[in-house]
């Protein structure tokens, strides 16, 4: 199992290119589900979780091309099953069952694994297909649904779900009428693939709202899609720059896309110069802490919440960040602490007391954002700093070892 070794070594210097985003090419490929037309993806992220999803659609019966960040996809689906042994480390395949649902009227997929930072039960997308007319059952561990052809309704989702309304919009595609999604999520990769979607001749209105409109069409045509820039890929390369007091320059990335970060990253003392493709982080000459809380989008995201933690182990006075989303999601809070952070964790709130000097140890990764947390801490530490179960990071960040280093960080990849 691979590992990272990180050496503080001052502030970071250079510019790095953002990638796609993970969290918006999946469901993206996903969607070639629901047309037998070739699907033309560019900016596809170089990460675990998309070849994984490229696997899938593979054992499923597409004929699926994938080179660096391109992808091609069509033909029709021989399988109807996404197997425990794909499904089990990434949470996205849920994705294939509204489109294969909708499609061909039948799906099976095992119950989906991942990052382990909280129950994300799949009951909100059960219950909104079961409402459009499919019977869903868990035998075994899959989830078995058919239909005949699914019909259009309205759907209240309880509480805010980003793969729920993704999975829900992709099933009433090809739903007979309309469906009307309430509280849908707003993410920008939900609505990049909105955008993709209603280029296969979807019609889905009320983009970048929580009321999301779709009249149901009878067939979807192949198109050709670049994904949107990863926002949380971003973001942590801005926490990056902050906690190393370093120059920066990002590019291909939306600012608009991370409005709230970026502004409370400014309420801090940081620095920042934004255009519409690239933010330049500039260095300062030291931060003062920052209530957040997690929100769904527009607010805080709760992908940034470990990474500006750790920029807050650095920032002067008291930081309260409250986790609303996730109820396991300060995991990556012992591992700080075991490195020198000033951490107290009361509920679902961590009290972080800064500035705190940090020495380096040997930690280890307990998801995604959470090794990204650590990575941050190893850059400001006393020595070198090993990271184990890296394969997280793999999961998520676009060749993060190689972008690192071209910004002057000592880093190596070991074998354990």
């Amino acid at each position: 199992m691979d590992q990272l070794i990180i050496q503080g070594n001052g502030p970071l210097h250079g510019s790095v290119r953002i990638g796609g985003a993970k969290n918006a090419a999946l469901p993206c490929l996903a969607a070639t589900i629901l047309t037998d037309q070739a699907i033309e993806l560019n900016g596809l992220p170089r990460v675990n979780d998309i070849r994984t999803m490229g696997r899938l659609l593979a054992e499923m019966g597409k004929d699926v091309q994938m080179e660096g960040t391109r992808a091609r996809i069509q033909g029709d689906l021989a399988s109807y099953t996404a197997p425990y042994q794909l499904v089990k480390t990434m949470r996205a395949s849920i994705l294939v069952l509204g489109p294969a649902l909708a499609r061909y009227g039948k799906a099976e997929v095992s119950l989906p694994g991942g990052c382990a930072i909280g129950a994300r039960p799949v009951d909100l997308h059960i219950r909104a297909l079961e409402k459009m007319g499919a019977q869903i059952k868990l035998e075994h561990g899959y989830l078995k649904a058919t239909c005949e052809r699914l019909t259009g309704c309205d759907i209240h989702f309880q509480k805010v779900t980003v793969t729920g309304t993704e999975n829900l919009v992709m099933a009433a595609c090809l739903a007979e009428g309309r469906t009307v999604i309430h509280n849908a999520a707003r993410e920008p990769e939900v609505g990049d693939l909105i955008d993709m979607l209603n280029r296969m001749g979807a019609q889905i209105s009320g983009r970048d709202t929580d009321t999301l409109e779709i009249q149901g069409v009878n067939q979807l045509k192949g198109t050709s899609h670049n994904i949107v820039p990863d926002r949380i890929e971003t973001g942590t390369y801005v926490c990056a720059a902050a906690i190393t007091r370093g120059h920066v320059r990002i590019e291909n990335c939306r600012p608009s896309h991370l409005e709230r970060f970026l502004s409370i990253m400014e309420e801090t003392g940081l620095p920042l110069k934004r255009e519409k493709d690239v933010i330049e982080v500039l260095p300062h000459k030291g931060l003062v802490s920052r209530d957040v809380q997690t929100e769904p989008y527009p607010g805080f995201p709760t992908d940034m919440q470990a990474q500006f933690m750790a920029v807050m182990t650095q920032a002067d006075g008291r930081s309260l960040i409250s986790e609303n989303i996730f109820e396991n999601r300060f995991m990556h809070v012992q591992e700080l602490v075991r490195m020198g952070a000033k951490i107290k964790i009361e509920g679902h709130n961590a009290l972080v007391k800064g500035p705190t000097p940090l020495s380096a140890a040997e930690v280890m990764a307990t998801d995604l954002r959470a090794s990204a947390s650590l990575i941050l801490a190893a850059l400001i530490a006393d020595g070198p700093t090993t990271i184990r179960r890296i394969y997280h990071l793999d999961r998520g960040y676009d060749l993060l070892d190689s972008k690192l280093a071209n910004l002057g960080v000592e880093v190596s990849r070991v074998s354990a």
